[in-house]
């Protein structure tokens, strides 16, 4: 079964499986370098890493448009709830949910989570079981030595990792990172949005294989 992966830019991503079709953070409006709009987001299920406008403030009028089921921490379900939306499966990290089209872990990440001045719970990362791989979406985090654990316990695919520096891991502690995970393929992402985010590459070089992609360039796993 092949999976499918869309770049929307900055952080947000489609996994497909040709039958579901994940969104993790989709953030279209106010992201200078989509190429779709929110209302051209098609998914059946969004994953969540944290808060942020950036991450965020695109799910709740995608979730309700769409029906889709959202996976997030617990205080972004609660605000979901309120927006009107119930499909929500809220968890924290460590915790793991089965889904149609296999499971959903979140793992710990170390970054912040609000919206709008509002708590948003933890920051996580995503461990997303699709398509017959597993994607390690890192959410926005610095540096840390568990990733080692996780990569273990886990042993994912694909490893999705914010590289941009200033709000995140820079190059340097993204290929430290990628190494400590051990994914085969590594997609950065969370770079060149705006201008004081890394605008290039150059000193990312992990031993895994780097599949640097464009907004709106899809591949098959």
């Amino acid at each position: 079964m092949p999976l499918t992966i869309e770049f929307l830019g900055h952080s947000g991503f489609l996994l497909s499986d040709g039958t579901h079709t994940l969104a993790i953070d989709p953030f279209l409006s106010g992201n200078p370098v989509a190429t779709k709009s929110a209302d051209e987001i098609a998914c059946t299920h969004i994953g969540v890493t944290h808060g942020h406008a950036d991450h965020y403030a695109d799910v709740p009028a995608i979730a309700k448009r769409t029906g889709a089921t959202v996976f997030a921490a617990y205080e972004i379900c609660n605000h979901l709830n309120e927006q009107g939306h119930e499909a929500c499966e809220p968890m924290n990290p460590g915790g793991t949910v089965a889904a149609p089209f296999g499971s959903i872990t979140l793992t710990q990440a170390f970054h912040s989570s609000s919206f709008e001045g509002r708590y948003m719970g933890q920051p996580c990362g995503i461990v997303a079981k699709i398509g017959g791989k597993t994607v390690f979406h890192l959410g926005d985090t610095a540096l840390f030595g568990d990733l080692k654990l996780l990569g273990e316990m886990h042993t994912p695919d694909i490893a999705i990792v914010p590289v941009g520096d200033r709000f995140t891991m820079g190059k340097k502690d993204a290929t430290a990172a990628a190494d400590l995970i051990g994914a085969p393929t590594v997609i950065p992402c969370h770079y060149k949005t705006w201008p004081p985010l890394a605008q290039d590459l150059i000193g990312f070089h992990p031993q895994a294989s780097v599949a640097e992609m464009q907004p709106g360039e899809s591949r098959t796993f």
